[in-house]
């Protein structure tokens, strides 16, 4: 597995230039033997951009290349400061075609080998770490289940093969639903083209459905799951325990990384940042200085018992910004 696909995540000027070294230093800690490439895509400055989205951050642009990861650009005909979050579906142009990817948001921590993860490259998946967050159901609107219908029969899919039948109807689990914080399939090209495809149509002209629904920031996690079940991947392609488990740690939010994740992998971010050279390009990112270096995340940690968490992640979120700890 070492040898046959590639990795990537995006780069862009401001927090993600520091989330892409602790992703490159966790990155090479957890795979030595890794052999593909590791590609950091960057969205460049155009019509769709309001100023230039480049990391500027010279030091990390070297740490990664030290690194080995590689820097490849990408420019955004879509999307841009209306909808960053655009760049994780365009910038798969970066990835070669014909060759198995693995996409990762940027805010992930590596804790074992991908080499040991029993990925099936052409039943592609998606993240289950997530939370009811759409579709919002009205009181006189359309069910969840005539939503996610009417999104399914837009693009010619089989709605009641994606269902969940050991959920209930109308239950929002029982609908294919991810978290868009990895995804992966056996090529970027036609997993990009039909996932921009997607995301452009439900944007433009979305079904009448949707009419009461925010799209915003759900868009690319409302075509995500239609881009997977028509690539014949699902829910249960994956045997749970790697990805956002012992191989990976999606923790979206260092405030919430302090929260809510093990002991093991607080102390994985504090000894991959500890050496001086390290330190000397991070501290200057605020919530890594004052949460990590100045040890202020210890405060949140003390805040929580991990065996009894709140059940909505909002509850933690708002107990950490009444302290004053909340940063991203």
């Amino acid at each position: 597995m070492a040898n046959n696909f590639n990795v990537m995540a995006v780069i862009q000027s401001g927090r993600l230039e520091y989330e892409a070294a602790i992703f490159a230093l966790s990155f090479r800690r957890a795979n030595p033997n890794f052999r593909g490439r590791l590609i950091f895509a960057e969205p460049q400055p155009g019509r769709n951009w309001a100023g230039d989205p480049r990391s500027k951050n010279r030091e990390i642009r070297a740490l990664l290349q030290e690194l080995g990861g590689e820097i490849v650009p990408f420019e955004s005909r879509h999307f841009g400061s209306s909808y960053a979050i655009g760049n994780k579906i365009e910038g798969l142009k970066t990835m070669p075609e014909g060759q198995p990817f693995v996409f990762f948001d940027t805010d992930t921590l590596h804790m074992g080998p991908l080499e040991e993860v029993p990925f099936d490259f052409s039943r592609p998946t998606a993240s289950l770490m997530r939370e009811n967050t759409w579709p919002k159901e009205e009181l006189y609107g359309p069910t969840l289940g005539e939503t996610w219908k009417s999104l399914y029969d837009l693009f010619g899919l089989d709605f009641e093969s994606s269902l969940d039948p050991r959920e209930p109807d109308g239950y929002w689990q029982r609908y294919l639903y991810f978290n868009a914080g990895f995804y992966y399939y056996s090529c970027p090209k036609v997993f990009g083209d039909r996932f921009t495809e997607y995301a452009l149509t439900i944007r433009d002209t979305p079904p009448r459905e949707l009419v009461c629904q925010e799209l915003y920031p759900w868009l690319d996690q409302i075509a995500l799951p239609l881009v997977i079940h028509g690539l014949g991947g699902g829910r249960d392609t994956l045997e749970p325990g790697y990805l956002d488990g012992r191989t990976t740690c999606h923790y979206r939010v260092l405030s919430l990384l302090y929260a809510r994740e093990a002991d093991a992998v607080v102390e994985r971010l504090e000894e991959l940042i500890a050496p001086n050279r390290i330190k000397k390009v991070l501290k200057e990112y605020e919530p890594l200085k004052k949460l990590v270096y100045q040890k202020k995340g210890h405060k949140i940690r003390a805040m929580f018992d991990r065996a009894d968490l709140p059940r909505r992640e909002q509850k933690m979120r708002n107990m950490i910004k009444k302290a004053n700890l909340w940063m991203r």
